[in-house]
């Protein structure tokens, strides 16, 4: 192939790949803004904490303005041939790169210490439950989180049990949200409001029998071939731009005049 049609290929190919970064990266500013100021309707169409909403708002907005910089980098770069935007495209993707092994690497030799700091945290909540009155934002989350995978504590339902560690609290430290009854069922209407509270009255067979450890590990089994394909993908997606950005960077005319006549 001609260098110069293989250049004009990879420019091409290049700015389509980041003008459709950018156009993904308004949509989820936009869907992140939209969340974080309507939260009160999103809560109540999919039966969600606002706590957890206002979360997912600032990860959208986050992700949206990074995949907008991303893009803009890489479209007129590619499309002015300037090779400082270029440069600092590949810095920054390169840092995400790294980024993203450094935590799979992390996450995988720290898993035993992340789960003993999760199971930590998880008690910590569950001793924090308030006996009476609306319960806190974290413990909102915690309440979705028990609904959501079917399980209930950490370990198992005997979490609820004397979370002060004083007797006689028995069945009545149990959480609404352990409750099989209440479980949000998505093929037969709205989805229910999140429960919220104690439940003094709930009998052994109306709870979910499981705890959340072992939901979380089943959800992560059932869905193990889909997180490694989208990591796998994401990461041949990031290599590709890379060897993209820097092949235009080595190739591209180092005359600095045609940068002033296309600004």
């Amino acid at each position: 192939m001609n260098p110069k049609s293989c250049l004009s290929f990879a420019k091409c190919f290049l700015f389509l790949f980041n003008l459709f970064f950018f156009a993904l990266g308004s949509l989820l500013l936009a869907f992140g803004l939209w969340v974080l100021f309507d939260r009160q309707s999103f809560a109540a169409m999919l039966g969600s904490p606002l706590y957890s909403l206002r979360v997912w708002s600032y990860t959208f907005s986050g992700v949206g303005i990074m995949t907008m910089l991303l893009g803009f980098l890489g479209c007129l770069g590619a499309l002015k041939e300037i090779k400082a935007m270029l440069l600092l495209y590949f810095g920054i993707l390169l840092l995400l790169f790294a980024a993203q092994i450094t935590v799979g690497v992390i996450v995988y030799t720290q898993r035993v210490t992340l789960a003993t700091k999760v199971a930590t945290y998880v008690q910590e909540l569950i001793r924090g439950y308030p006996a009476q009155g609306p319960p806190g934002d974290p413990h909102e989350s915690w309440d979705a989180v028990q609904q959501q995978l079917g399980c209930c504590g950490w370990n198992g339902p005997q979490d609820w049990n004397h979370p002060d560690g004083r007797p006689g609290d028995g069945e009545g430290a149990i959480a609404c949200s352990c409750l099989e009854a209440l479980a949000p069922n998505s093929t037969h209407g709205p989805p229910p409001v999140l429960p919220h509270g104690r439940c003094p009255t709930a009998a052994p067979q109306e709870i979910f029998p499981r705890g959340c450890a072992e939901g979380v590990q089943g959800w992560l089994a059932e869905n193990l071939v889909t997180i490694v394909g989208v990591c796998l993908g994401i990461g041949l997606l990031e290599l590709c731009l890379l060897m993209l950005s820097m092949f235009l960077v080595r190739n591209l005319d180092p005359d600095y005049e045609k940068l002033l006549r296309g600004l």
